[in-house]
């Protein structure tokens, strides 16, 4: 583990690139020494359109970086936001007949899903792997159970992956910078992990509501299992405010200013005030059409990603708590409640809403996964002493 020396992160997502800069002290503390927030450009949504401009200027940044800290990176961790990646689940097994679990068995067992995978994901690259069950003769077992004698073994992986022309751009953008990508990690397990350690709670669904787009995780026992995106975000519900009341997104603006809907600080028949209407004519309407707006789209919202989406029904089962990062400051602060209410309604489910994740504290966690790995992690990398699972996953994906 280096000590004192600059370790380079950068964020990718929707909107921005996030160039940040830490070291590990003495005492293993990380600490963030310098930090740029840029509007991203040569990249539209998910893909990258202009590989030139996008190389440009993540060059430029990281030069202003490397003089100002009188350094040279020579690797990057990446951290993306916006590139689309997916979730398989797979299972393989082993009859025992009253023998022990080998470490042998599980490697023929690891080597032939990631085969499986490669063989049937062509086009795309893996990101993550996690253990997510460990069964013998039908009971679930917490760590790997080599020793133990048993009749059958059932091992299931998660894999992550992402589209391999988008991972070869993000490659050839930071090797016209000299820079080699040491590791890419997902920003939603990076998330989790800061929840997991906050709240010392290892299974819950974790939503996330950006402007223009959405996405449900599942974490199973610190184990990141399931991942679904969706093309719309909070900025639909604004859209519906525009269009019922017929108000352009200034006025909306200025009006959810006033947070006046996060205690219903007003009264039934009560209008909005003419100062809203700053470069508009005025129009009389009820308080309250905006947030029954607005609640009928996040009703629909919550059922379209949680309430009714049959593909997490297999999740639910052991699972009682949710939450609800909504990443834009105006709806977070004026509609949080309405998205706890919709998003637990006739279940019994927890709702915790959170506006978003402070970015120093994100790349600590990222850090910690980078040296230390994770604990469900099938390739954890790490500079400590590696354990017994450690070695044998390295020696069968490395």
């Amino acid at each position: 583990m280096p000590i004192n020396v600059p370790i380079l992160f950068v964020e990718i997502n929707y909107s921005n690139y996030i160039f940040v800069v830490g070291i590990i002290d003495e005492k293993e503390n990380i600490k963030i020494i310098e930090k740029i927030i840029i509007k991203n450009e040569g990249i539209i949504e998910n893909k990258f359109t202009n590989i030139n401009q996008a190389q440009e200027i993540i060059k430029k940044n990281i030069h202003l970086i490397e003089d100002k800290l009188d350094c040279v990176f020579k690797e990057v961790t990446i951290i993306i936001d916006n590139f689309e990646y997916s979730s398989i689940n797979i299972s393989g097994f082993k009859k025992l007949n009253g023998f022990q679990v080998l470490k042998e068995n599980i490697s023929y067992i690891l080597n032939s899903l990631k085969s499986v995978i490669t063989e049937n994901e062509k086009e795309k690259s893996i990101l993550h792997i996690f253990n997510s069950k460990n069964i013998l003769d039908g009971t679930s077992i917490e760590n790997l159970p080599i020793g133990l004698y048993g009749d059958f073994y059932s091992h299931e992986l998660t894999f992550f992956l992402i589209r391999s022309n988008d991972l070869k751009n993000i490659k050839q953008i930071f090797n016209k910078s000299n820079i080699d990508i040491k590791k890419v990690l997902i920003k939603n397990f990076i998330e989790g992990i800061q929840l997991i350690n906050k709240d010392n709670n290892e299974t819950f669904f974790k939503i996330k509501i950006s402007k223009e787009k959405s996405d449900i995780s599942f974490f199973d026992k610190s184990s990141y299992r399931y991942v679904e995106h969706f093309k719309f975000g909070s900025n639909i519900i604004l859209k519906d405010i525009e269009k019922v009341c017929s108000i352009n997104h200034e006025i909306i603006s200025n009006i959810l200013l006033d947070k006046f809907f996060v205690n219903k600080d007003y009264k039934e028949d009560e209008y909005l005030n003419e100062k809203y209407f700053t470069n508009d004519s005025y129009r009389k309407i009820r308080k309250k059409l905006i947030l029954d707006i607005a609640n009928a789209r996040i009703e629909e919202i919550s059922n379209i990603i949680f309430k009714k989406n049959i593909n997490i029904n297999s999740f639910r089962k052991n699972c009682d708590k949710v939450y609800i990062i909504i990443e834009e400051e105006d709806v977070f602060e004026n509609f949080h409640n309405s998205f706890e209410s919709y998003f637990s309604k006739n279940d019994n489910f927890k709702t915790v809403s959170i506006n978003d994740f402070q970015i120093d504290q994100l790349i600590i966690n990222a850090a910690n996964l980078l040296f230390y790995g994770w604990k469900k992690e099938a390739i954890p990398v790490t500079q400590s002493k590696n354990s017994l699972i450690s070695k044998i996953f390295k020696s069968i994906f490395d």
